[in-house]
């Protein structure tokens, strides 16, 4: 659904870009290589606005240096993420066993978050499975809806790595809303197959983006909201232990950035960077992979 969707804005960015580029060159503004540039620019100039908006509105008061190293890098991220892999996915995702040669680990449940899809993943999972973890990441359909719709889009996740390696547990890994996903499949089916819970960018008390706040897992992901307040109570210290949590002063989705923690659960923060760039960046992937490589099955 959402890669159709992409595809569509696409479509319609070239189309806008043509139309003006072939305006131009009629009234002799531009030359025919010009014009041809300015096809293809327009929309990777529209999504550097996009990303220069969103980081202004969400600037809290941290490095000039770091702020502007995170609005580039977090427009390089959203061109590659909403432009050449997301709208280009036509089957759903499969499960990634892995890499024979290598010792096995714990199994990866990946979960994406809002209007995103599983090729948000196409950096990090080639990594997993080469090191040892079969893989299974997941889509968030439909886009807007409850985020304890999602439970059960996890929940057959799991249920296929498990019955696929034999294992008793898994490790989850969620980005932005998909951290809050996996804390609802949580409250619905337990920890008891959990090992660890990585989530990266979650607004676990909330974001103040106004975008958020029209549909229903966006007004369930406002700061502060009744859901998460509710989901917080009914969540023990036990359970939190499972979790890690790494976040950017600089993301320019979920703000106020460093308020995005729960109570008793490890921080780490990454200086520079956006929101999506979390899932491209060497540093955080580097720092998954430890987390993951300290990780063992619970008793």
């Amino acid at each position: 659904m959402l890669a159709r969707l992409l595809r569509r804005a696409l479509l319609v960015q070239y189309a806008s870009s043509a139309a003006l580029a072939w305006l131009l060159y009629r009234q002799g503004a531009v030359g025919v290589l010009a014009a041809c540039l300015l096809t293809m620019a327009l929309p990777f100039a529209l999504t550097a606005l996009a990303i220069l908006y969103t980081g202004v509105v969400s600037r809290a008061g941290e490095s000039a240096t770091a702020w502007c190293k995170s609005v580039l890098g977090e427009a390089w991220a959203s061109c590659v993420v909403f432009m050449l892999r997301q709208p280009w996915t036509l089957a759903p995702p499969a499960l990634q066993p892995a890499l024979a040669g290598v010792s096995q680990r714990l199994p990866v449940v990946l979960v994406h978050g809002y209007l995103c899809n599983h090729r948000l993943w196409d950096t990090i999972a080639p990594t997993l499975t080469a090191r040892g973890h079969a893989v299974q990441a997941v889509n968030l359909e439909p886009l807007f809806t409850s985020i304890d719709d999602y439970a059960v889009i996890i929940e057959d996740a799991v249920q296929k790595l498990l019955a696929h390696t034999g294992q008793q547990q898994v490790v989850l890994v969620g980005h932005s809303m998909g951290g809050l996903a996996i804390r609802a499949w949580l409250r619905l089916y337990g920890p008891a197959r959990v090992a660890k819970v990585i989530t990266l960018g979650t607004p676990h008390t909330g974001t103040q983006v106004p975008q958020h706040l029209a549909t229903p897992n966006g007004r369930q992901m406002a700061w502060q909201s009744p859901w998460l307040a509710e989901l917080e109570a009914n969540e023990s210290a036990s359970l939190r232990s499972l979790f890690e949590i790494a976040l950017t002063p600089q993301d320019n989705i979920v703000y106020p950035q460093r308020a995005q923690v729960m109570p008793g659960v490890p921080v780490t923060v990454f200086e520079g960077i956006g929101h999506l760039q979390m899932c491209l960046h060497p540093p955080v992937i580097a720092w998954l992979l430890q987390k993951l490589d300290g990780v063992a099955a619970r008793a």
